[in-house]
């Protein structure tokens, strides 16, 4: 008996030694990126980094006022769109998706879900761009909002999954029609879950660069318009990048530390309101 405890007590240190590893493994990748962005960008993360323009070529100094201004901006148009469409997508995959249509529904979402971003800014200029003869910011908007979707329409669909039956039950012996209660009932049980959702989405919008280059374009000046090429951060992040500047490659490591900041922080707003929905239900 004492053998048989002692191997199995070996071998739980050493599972618990290589699930550790594991662990470590996978966070190494992550805090080294991180901890290199902050010691190539902190220096240059000041003031005027926010609230003024790009110098121009060749000249040391300048912020990125706009792009950070125009990367909420379309941001914000896709979430006007693409929210909604993606609640409402996902409301019907959940309360009456089991059919034919909601199963092919289900799998076009999947696809779309995998599409390389660039094809949809791709898409996106062919839609938006070649008509209006000019890079837009509502072209932008459109392309983001379509990455959007799915995450949005998949994880809303998962949350009304979880709501219980006899919440639905409880309301159709009430006399409630369905649409009441899946507005007024499941969908308010589902809230902060789906609010997690989109967060993610948002997230994964914020750092895009690709389909932005068939769409939105970049400028160098305060937006102009929604129907003119704007600023955004990843956007500016590429083009001081790829420059042969020293002050430009500064500005680049500055910027991508303030979009590392900006998705870690929607990262931890979606962590929070995961653990209070959880807490809810207790």
């Amino acid at each position: 008996m004492k053998a048989v405890y002692r191997r199995r007590k070996v071998v739980n240190a050493l599972m618990c030694a290589v699930v550790f590893l594991c662990a470590f493994l996978t966070l190494a990748p992550l805090i080294s990126i991180f901890g290199y962005v902050v010691s190539k960008g902190i220096a240059s993360v000041n003031f005027d980094f926010f609230t003024h323009l790009p110098k121009p070529v060749g000249e040391p100094g300048g912020g990125m006022g706009n792009a950070i201004v125009g990367s909420l901006i379309l941001v914000g148009l896709s979430c006007l769109w693409a929210i909604p469409l993606g609640i409402a997508g996902g409301v019907y995959l959940s309360e009456f998706g089991n059919s034919k249509l909601g199963a092919a529904v289900r799998f076009t979402t999947d696809v779309l879900n995998g599409v390389p971003s660039i094809v949809i800014g791709i898409f996106a200029y062919t839609l938006f761009v070649v008509p209006m003869k000019s890079f837009s910011a509502v072209s932008g908007g459109f392309a983001l909002g379509i990455i959007m979707i799915p995450t949005v329409m998949r994880t809303t669909e998962e949350m009304l999954r979880l709501v219980p039956a006899t919440l639905r039950e409880a309301a159709f012996a009430l006399g409630i029609n369905q649409f009441r209660t899946t507005m007024n009932i499941v969908l308010k049980t589902a809230l902060p879950g789906v609010l997690t959702g989109i967060l993610l989405a948002i997230a994964r919008i914020a750092g895009e660069t690709a389909p932005l280059l068939f769409t939105a374009f970049g400028n160098r000046f305060w937006h102009q318009g929604l129907d003119q090429p704007m600023a955004a951060l990843p956007l500016q992040i590429f083009v001081y990048a790829i420059s042969p500047f020293d002050d430009w490659h500064r500005q680049a490591w500055a910027g991508a530390l303030v979009l590392i900041a900006m998705v870690f922080l929607i990262s931890i707003v979606s962590r929070i309101v995961i653990y209070l929905r959880y807490r809810s239900f207790k």
